[in-house]
């Protein structure tokens, strides 16, 4: 997250050397050069009180009086292009500001993940609409030099089964390959069918964290 707040991303971060975040419009990720005191005194002055954010660690660890711990979540990163060709590409569009709103409702309704009001502008997104409907879709989220997130795959209940949400995958790992960066993504340790699945794709496991999500004390000391 580090990274990509100082890189590729940094129009979307706020904050210092210390610690950097997404703007909250857009994430709520955060990351720091070094998990020490004086980087979570950095993010917390950058932060409202009860606001909330997340932050990637090998381990647990001890945000310190400032912070209390909402949640932790063990992630697997996984690396590689998605295999496999895409059925019928023709049926696929990529989504623009005009679908803001039909995606938000779509990840509301499927709960795939973090999504914000301009989560939308942080890479490019395809989707599958039926009857004038947006009903399954795909994006791009986090950027480093070299790798680009996918992220948001999400299928209406009424459509799963389909093949829907792979195909979309393949579109958008298609589209992050030519413009020569490896795709990634981050699944939850315990979802073992996920994992299977994309292990299937071709992606391979590269690493595990701890995702922990901080809120800012409402009263600080």
């Amino acid at each position: 997250m580090w990274t990509a707040l100082t890189t590729v991303q940094v129009d979307f971060a706020r904050g210092d050397s210390l610690a950097r975040r997404y703007r909250p419009e857009f994430a709520r990720f955060c990351g720091m050069p070094a998990l020490n005191d004086a980087g979570l005194h950095a993010l917390a002055a950058d932060l409202a009180h009860d606001e909330l954010v997340a932050l990637a660690h090998a381990g647990d660890f001890d945000p310190g009086p400032l912070f209390d711990v909402v949640d932790r979540k063990n992630l697997v990163q996984m690396v590689g292009a998605v295999n496999g060709e895409v059925r019928s590409p023709e049926r696929f569009r990529t989504l623009g500001p005009a679908d803001a709103a039909a995606m938000t409702a779509l990840v509301r309704l499927t709960e795939p993940g973090p999504w914000y009001a301009r989560t939308s502008e942080l890479g490019r997104f395809v989707g599958f609409e039926a009857e004038g409907h947006l009903v399954a879709m795909a994006g791009e989220r986090m950027r480093v030099p070299g790798y680009t997130e996918i992220s948001a795959v999400c299928c209406h209940p009424d459509w799963r089964g389909r093949g829907l949400p792979t195909d979309l995958m393949r579109l958008v790992s298609q589209g992050i390959v030519a413009r020569g960066d490896t795709p990634f993504l981050h699944v939850l340790a315990e979802n073992a069918s996920a994992l299977a699945l994309y292990e299937k794709l071709g992606l391979r496991r590269r690493q595990q964290n701890r995702l922990t999500i901080l809120r800012r004390h409402s009263t600080p000391p």
